[in-house]
């Protein structure tokens, strides 16, 4: 017969359950923990003092409350103490920032990629390492960064983070987080995940997908790419490789070529070049003011601009209607430039999705765009960083200590 949970185990487990509260909701009064946790408010007293004692935490006084009696000490994350350094690989710029507990954004540094050249990453991975030692020169001496993770436009391996292909980089096989340790010269780990994935995370922990335990996040660029929530949990797959649904066949006999090889593949009917060259735009020409200068063209009469919104946004809603009957979500987000696109032409998307959706799974179907905006993956990739000290936190905070003491 398996032993159960020793008490340690079930302390530890309180512990990040705890932690995580705090880090998603904010301030939260010890009664409200206890209620939510289902633990008494001794449990609670002594759980809250250890991760004061860490560093992870502090009580306060509420604001005048309004009731008699004495008020509940409110628990708050210690967001300037413990961050993590999140990373965002960007078709147009690199993007980092410190995040500390609680989602706090406290420092941001962000360029157009290096000399125009994505495809070196050895390159890439010193400019990043630059605004990481600026940021974390900058944070409090009593700080401590706890996580890195970096969102890469590609398809990433999991769980080394290998990453296997950007079609729109032309990086194959590159172990990037090695590059980047290598470089930061930090105790903790690198990680490096999928843009959509991170950006599916951020919703649902943070945005527009907060009480939604079943949901797809759409991030269009140059390329799509998906992040899907099944039961709460984050679809990987096999190798980590789920959700790559910008290169699900759309268009096969009379589609556009596709950068994986292929024709067809929804990102290259409905991505940015397809709307750029289809409103007579030079489609090399990509980005976020590029698309909304169309949309906004569409917006004050411009013919062909409409059209190539409308014909963009049909191949989108077939696209979502594939993914929809294959995931059976409750709702699903567009981020990135869909967000503009999905803007400019919903009539078309809805359209498509009840032609083409079983109409069980479109029945309470809701569509809406990213609550997040451009912070969406960058929000994502703080939350991969934060996950091994928001399940585990005294360990993880000792792990690092450790190894900071037994650097040379």
């Amino acid at each position: 017969m398996k032993a159960g949970p020793s008490q340690e185990e079930v302390r530890q487990h309180n512990l990040g359950a705890l932690l995580r509260l705090v880090h998603f909701d904010g301030p939260t009064s010890r009664a409200v923990l206890a209620t939510r946790l289902g633990l008494n408010r001794s449990t609670i007293l002594g759980l809250v003092g250890d991760l004061t004692a860490a560093g992870l935490v502090r009580e306060e006084l509420p604001q005048e409350t309004g009731r008699a009696g004495r008020p509940s000490l409110v628990v708050r994350p210690e967001s300037t103490r413990v961050h993590v350094l999140a990373v965002d690989l960007g078709v147009e710029r690199l993007a980092a920032a410190l995040i500390g507990l609680g989602g706090v954004f406290l420092d941001r540094r962000e360029c157009p990629w290096p000399d125009g050249h994505p495809e070196d990453p050895a390159r890439v991975a010193a400019v990043l390492a630059g605004f990481a030692r600026e940021m974390l020169a900058r944070a409090p001496a009593d700080s401590s960064c706890v996580g890195v993770a970096v969102a890469v436009r590609g398809i990433v391996r999991h769980p080394d983070g290998l990453v296997s292909l950007t079609p729109n980089m032309g990086w194959k096989g590159v172990d990037f987080a090695g590059a980047f340790a290598d470089r930061l010269g930090l105790d903790v780990p690198v990680l490096v995940a999928n843009e959509a994935n991170l950006g599916a995370l951020a919703e649902h922990r943070r945005g527009i997908g907060r009480g939604s335990q079943n949901l797809v996040y759409l991030h269009g660029e140059i390329g799509i790419g998906a992040g899907v929530i099944i039961d709460g949990e984050l679809l990987r797959g096999e190798r980590g490789y789920a959700g790559e649904v910008g290169h699900m066949t759309v268009n096969p006999y009379r589609g556009r070529p596709c950068g994986c090889g292929a024709r067809g593949c929804l990102e290259a009917e409905a991505g940015e070049r397809a709307l750029l060259e289809a409103a007579g735009r030079d489609g090399r020409l990509t980005g976020a003011d590029a698309v909304r200068s169309v949309v906004t063209a569409a917006d004050r009469g411009d013919v062909t601009a409409r059209e190539a919104l409308h014909r963009v946004g049909d191949w989108l809603g077939i696209g979502i209607a594939n993914v929809v009957n294959l995931f059976d979500p409750d709702l699903v987000i567009l981020g990135g430039t869909l967000r503009d696109v999905f803007l400019g032409s919903a009539a078309q998307v809805r359209s498509q999705i009840n032609t083409n959706a079983l109409a069980a799974v479109r029945e309470k179907l809701r569509l809406r765009v990213s609550e997040l905006g451009d912070d969406t993956v960058l929000i994502g990739a703080a939350e991969l960083a934060f996950a091994e000290v928001l399940t585990r936190p005294l360990e993880t905070l000792t792990r690092i200590s450790e190894q900071r003491q037994a650097r040379p």
